[in-house]
C-alpha cells in the first residue's frame, strides 16, 4: 500500500466534516445521503469485483470523485478514496474505443461477450446481495423481537386516513391473516390489490387499546392500494440472546424478502408501462431522500429495509433494457451475438445517445413531480 503522512493527514481531514455532521444534525439530514451513497458505491463494486473476476484490467476504482485523496494498488488498480463521496466509478482499461487503449488485447472491447455481459451484469448482482443482506440482519433481529408492522406513515386524503387508520397504528390483523405471521409482501399487499373498493377487516393496536376498522382500498389501475407504509414495529418485551437458529432462519426470510420486493418493483413497473397507474405515482430523488429520512428517524430496522427496497429498486431499474443503462449494454451485446456481427461505433454512440436523453427527460420529470408534491 503506498500510504505517507501527507496522504493520510488528507483522508484525516475529509473524515472531519462527516463525523462533525453525524455528531450535529440528526438522522434525519444524513441518513439519506448515506444511503444514496452507499448503494452508489455498493453498485459500482459490484462492477469492479466483476471485472477483477474476469481478469480485466481495471485501472481506477474511486469511492467518491474528484481529487485522489488516499488509496493503494491493487495490481494494475488504483483503488482510492477521492474528495467528493458522492457514489463512485469504475475505469476500465480499454472501454472507449476513441482511446489509444482501445486495441489492448487485454482492454474491455477485446473481451469475448460473456464477459463483458457479467461485468454490466455485477452492479445489479451488488445491489439485490445489498438487499438481502440488509433484510438478514433485520430478519435476524425480528426472531429476537417477534413483533407485528408498524404503519410508518398514512399518506394525507387516502383510503387508510379515511377508514380511521394513524401514523403509528400498530398492525394486528388484515382481513383473516394476523401479524405478526403473514407476510407483508406476499400476502397482505396482494390481498389489499385483490379488494379495490371492497371494505377489509383492519385490526390496529393504539396506545395499548385494540381497535378494528374496516378501511375500503381505493381503485388505482386493475387493483386496490390503502395508502400506507408499513414495516417492522418496535418488539413487545426484552430481547432475548442471539441463537444460532436464529442466523439460520433469517437466510431463507432474507431470501424470500427479496425476490418478493423485485416482483412489486416489476409490477409498478410494468403497471407504468401499460398506463395502468400515474405518472404522478413515481417518486424521484427528492421522494427518495424524504423517505431516506424518515426511515432513519425511525431507527435501525426500518432504516435497513428502506435501504434494501432502494438498493432492489436500483437493481432492477439498472436491468431494464434501456440504453445508458446496464441492462441495455446487455441487449446490445446479445443481440451482436444473435447477428454475429458487431455494430458499428457511430450506430452504438447515436443508440447511447438516444438512451441518455431518455433517462435525462425521464430524471426531470420525476423532480419536476417531486417539487410539485412538496408544494402540496
Amino acid at each position: 500500500m503506498r500510504f505517507n503522512i501527507l496522504t493520510v493527514t488528507k483522508a484525516a481531514a475529509c473524515l472531519v466534516p462527516p463525523m462533525m455532521a453525524f455528531s450535529i444534525f440528526s438522522p434525519g439530514i444524513w441518513g439519506p445521503v448515506l444511503m444514496l451513497v452507499g448503494l452508489i458505491a455498493v453498485h459500482e463494486l459490484g462492477h469492479f469485483l466483476a471485472a477483477k473476476a474476469m481478469g480485466m484490467r481495471v485501472e481506477v476504482f474511486s469511492v467518491g470523485f474528484g481529487p485522489r485523496l488516499v488509496g493503494f494498488a491493487w495490481g494494475e488498480t488504483d483503488v482510492r478514496l477521492s474528495m467528493l463521496p458522492l457514489g463512485g466509478y469504475v475505469k476500465l482499461a480499454g472501454y472507449n474505443p476513441e482511446e489509444p487503449d482501445a486495441e489492448d488485447p487485454y482492454g474491455f472491447l477485446k473481451q469475448p461477450a460473456w464477459k463483458r455481459i457479467v461485468f454490466y451484469s455485477g452492479g445489479v448482482v451488488a445491489n439485490a446481495v445489498a438487499c438481502a443482506a440488509l433484510i438478514y440482519c433485520v430478519g435476524i433481529d425480528r426472531e429476537r423481537w417477534p413483533s407485528p408492522s408498524l404503519v410508518l406513515q398514512v399518506q394525507e386524503g387516502s383510503a387508510a386516513e379515511a377508514g380511521g387508520l394513524l401514523t403509528g397504528d400498530v398492525l394486528r390483523r388484515v382481513g383473516d391473516m394476523e401479524l405478526p405471521g403473514a407476510s407483508w409482501n406476499n400476502e397482505i399487499v396482494p390481498y389489499i390489490r385483490s379488494h379495490p373498493e371492497v371494505g377489509v377487516p383492519v385490526q390496529v393496536q393504539r396506545d395499548g387499546a385494540t381497535l378494528d376498522f374496516t378501511v375500503t382500498p381505493r381503485r388505482q389501475g386493475q387493483g386496490g392500494i390503502l395508502g400506507i407504509t408499513a414495516a417492522p414495529g418496535p418488539g413487545e418485551g426484552p430481547a432475548r440472546p442471539l441463537q444460532f437458529h436464529d442466523f439460520l432462519a433469517a437466510a431463507p426470510k432474507a431470501l424470500e424478502e427479496t425476490v418478493g420486493i423485485g416482483g412489486l418493483v416489476l409490477k409498478s413497473i410494468w403497471r407504468l408501462v401499460t398506463l395502468q397507474a400515474s405518472v404522478k405515482d413515481v417518486g424521484g430523488p427528492i421522494a427518495i431522500v424524504k423517505a431516506g429520512s424518515d426511515a432513519a428517524k425511525a431507527g435501525w430496522a426500518t432504516y435497513f429495509l428502506m435501504t434494501a427496497f432502494i438498493s432492489i429498486n436500483l437493481a432492477v431499474l439498472n436491468l431494464l433494457p434501456i440504453p445508458f443503462l446496464d441492462g441495455g449494454h446487455i441487449c446490445i451485446l446479445a443481440f451482436e451475438r444473435l447477428r454475429r456481427r458487431d455494430l458499428t461505433i457511430a450506430v452504438k454512440e447515436k443508440i447511447m445517445a438516444t438512451g441518455f436523453y431518455f433517462m435525462a427527460t425521464v430524471m426531470a420529470l420525476v423532480i419536476f413531480l417531486d417539487l410539485m408534491r412538496l408544494k402540496q
